[in-house]
C-alpha cells in the first residue's frame, strides 16, 4: 500500500510560483497514475493535472494549463506540481492522489490520497 504525504504548500503573492510535492512510501510507487487536486474554500475538489505510470504522459486542467506542470520522479518515489502565474483563485488545499489502470480525472477513480497542503495566493 502507498502511502502520500505532501509538502511545499504556503503563502505566496499573486504572480508568484510554488512547487509542491508529494512523497510516497512504499515499492510500488512506479506502478501508479498520480494525481493533483484540489479544493478551495466552499468547492467541491477539482482535478488539476495528471501523470501515468508508463510513460509519464500528462494531462492538465484548462485553468491550470500553461501555469502550472506535473512531473514525477520514481526513483525518489515524489511527484511534482510545478505552479507559476498563480492568481487568487488558486488558493485551496491541494491533495495528491494515486490510482492504477491509467489517467484519470474523476475524484473517485483515485484510490489513495495525501492529507494535503494548504496553498494561499494573495492579491
Amino acid at each position: 500500500q502507498v502511502q502520500l504525504v505532501e509538502s511545499g504548500g504556503g503563502l505566496v503573492q499573486a504572480g508568484g510560483s510554488l512547487t509542491l510535492s508529494c512523497a510516497a512510501s512504499g515499492r510500488t510507487f512506479s506502478a501508479y497514475t498520480m494525481g493533483w487536486f484540489r479544493q478551495g474554500p466552499g468547492k467541491e475538489r477539482e482535478f488539476i493535472a495528471g501523470i501515468t505510470s508508463t510513460d509519464s504522459s500528462t494531462y492538465n486542467a484548462e485553468s491550470v494549463k500553461g501555469r502550472f506542470t506535473i512531473s514525477r520522479d520514481n526513483a525518489k518515489n515524489t511527484v511534482y506540481l510545478r505552479m507559476n502565474s498563480l492568481k487568487p483563485d488558486d488558493t485551496a488545499v491541494y491533495y495528491c492522489a494515486a490510482k492504477l489502470f491509467g489517467l484519470g480525472t474523476n475524484v473517485r477513480e483515485y484510490r489513495l490520497w495525501g492529507q494535503g497542503t494548504q496553498v494561499t495566493v494573495s492579491s
